[in-house]
């Protein structure tokens, strides 16, 4: 994946412009959560564990609703960035804080399924997670984030975003 990948998925993400090795660094940490959670939903599927979608939505809401007091971040920033003397990560702006309540959503609605005995809705929720995942770990593009600029009305700008954009949003 190309610079202007990763250039897309920051913008995308509600991050400024930033000098090519450092937003190299901080596209690489901002991942750090997102695998993490993709490993525990992975987890979570194959146990057909309600509880653990059901944590994973409480975490990701509370990403989303006090994102200064990220677990990930501080654990990232603390034994990852500190250590290295990279870049720490700062409070997601909108667009990742948007992804992260959408995301929560879905796992709060895959567990509710999962603990009524729905199943066949909680294979519909899975598998909008799954395919958010996917496209975030393996693509680049993240399906939350593209969505906060839809509904804001800045087609454009998402559009402009797409890992196969070539233009600048």
């Amino acid at each position: 994946m190309g610079t202007t990948v990763v250039r897309n998925f920051m913008r995308q993400q509600g991050f400024a412009d930033e000098p090519e090795p450092t937003c190299g660094l901080h596209f690489s940490a901002l991942y750090f959560q997102p695998y993490i959670i993709g490993a525990l939903v992975v987890v979570a599927i194959l146990a057909g564990s309600p509880r653990l979608f059901l944590f994973l939505s409480a975490v990701l809401w509370w990403n989303a609703l006090f994102p200064q007091w990220n677990p990930f971040e501080a654990y990232y920033n603390r034994f990852i960035a500190a250590p290295r003397g990279t870049p720490k990560l700062t409070p997601a702006p909108a667009p990742r804080r948007f992804a992260q309540g959408m995301a929560a959503t879905f796992m709060l609605l895959a567990g509710a399924c999962l603990l009524a005995g729905w199943t066949a809705g909680a294979w519909i929720f899975q598998g909008f997670i799954v395919i958010a995942f996917a496209a975030l770990l393996v693509g680049k593009f993240c399906l939350g984030a593209y969505v906060y600029h839809l509904l804001r009305g800045q087609v454009a700008f998402a559009n402009a975003t797409l890992p196969w954009s070539r233009s600048q949003p």
